[in-house]
């Protein structure tokens, strides 16, 4: 068993599991608060913490999957290339409201931290919390966060955004697929665009579009802003 522990099959199996029970709850209740990401979170720190099994452990297969976070974004492209039509007729509005919910995303943490007093480095930490984990666990090291920290709130935000997301949407009255589909992907990236592509396949093809551009617009805003944290 010990040796079994110690083979990235481990950490990829528990993590597969896991996931697959979130799924299964998730489809029983019909509950959005259940969100199969962040069941099979909980249940994979429970199994740690139960059996007294060290992160570094799971890790070994862990960071297997940490690695497809990167093509797996770029996957996303397929359902913006069978859109790409949509794309071309509506370019600039998407771009104007992806850098706008970008600069919006860094600008609401850097007034509530100045607002409560929040640590700076926590702060810097939670600043690239709207893009894509593979994208913001780099923007945390370049610019002194705790990527650990950051990893936690990206997968936070991204669930918020989509058990909240279509609620929101609706209150507000937002019917227009694509600006659905650009909300969704900025404000939560592929947590998100995965609740979009359930909505539609406009929306799923603007959220995926917006996890991209979201990511660049974030690299390019927070050195410029970053300043008034200080």
């Amino acid at each position: 068993m010990m040796d079994f522990l110690k083979t990235p099959v481990f950490g990829i199996l528990l993590s597969v599991v896991c996931y697959e029970i979130g799924i299964l709850i998730q489809r029983k209740t019909k509950n959005p608060i259940l969100n199969p990401l962040l069941l099979a979170i909980i249940f994979v720190i429970l199994v740690l913490i139960v059996f007294e099994i060290p992160k570094e452990t799971y890790d070994l297969g862990g960071s297997y999957i940490l690695f497809l976070l990167g093509p797996a974004t770029v996957v996303m492209a397929v359902p913006l290339y069978r859109q790409i039509n949509l794309l071309k007729k509506d370019w600039l509005p998407i771009l104007v409201g992806i850098f706008v919910g970008s600069a919006t995303s860094v600008l609401s943490v850097i007034g509530l931290a100045r607002l409560f007093g929040v640590n700076i480095e926590i702060a810097v930490s939670m600043l690239p919390k709207s893009v894509t984990t593979a994208i913001g666990m780099e923007v945390s090291k370049e610019i002194g966060g705790v990527v650990s920290l950051t990893v936690a709130v990206i997968v936070l935000t991204g669930i918020l955004g989509a058990v909240m997301g279509p609620f929101i949407l609706k209150i507000l009255g937002i019917k227009d697929e694509v600006a659905q589909g650009v909300a969704m992907g900025t404000a939560s990236h592929a947590v998100g665009t995965s609740k979009a592509m359930e909505l539609g396949e406009t929306q799923g093809a603007m959220s995926g579009l917006s996890i991209g551009i979201a990511g660049l617009a974030t690299v390019l805003i927070i050195p410029l802003v970053i300043g008034l944290l200080g």
